[in-house]
């Protein structure tokens, strides 16, 4: 029995794949054949393909690291209310 093992594939992996998968139907493969040679799922692939269609590696990289600085910066938002909300109710007495 052979287990699927889990890939966390880089932004860049993600678009040289999408591009290879483009090349390989071009040249008259059909899509189940590419995801074969690509070792991805359909659903992967358009989900890859919604997210990253049309972009070069480096946007795909800048990309991955916005997303990982707006998280970032969502967490210091949130600690910073909960210290507004601590100190709120401090000073209304209520320690």
């Amino acid at each position: 029995m052979s287990q699927k093992r889990k890939k966390r594939h880089s932004p860049e992996q993600i678009v040289k794949k999408l591009r290879d998968a483009d090349v390989m139907l071009n040249t008259g493969k059909d899509v189940a054949a590419v995801l074969q040679a690509l070792e991805i799922s359909e659903a992967t692939y358009h989900r890859w393909r919604a997210q990253y269609g049309g972009m070069k590696a480096e946007e795909a990289k800048r990309l991955k690291q916005l997303e990982d600085e707006n998280k970032r910066l969502k967490e210091i938002v949130a600690d910073q209310q909960l210290d507004i909300k601590m100190l709120k109710h401090l000073t209304e007495g209520n320690w």
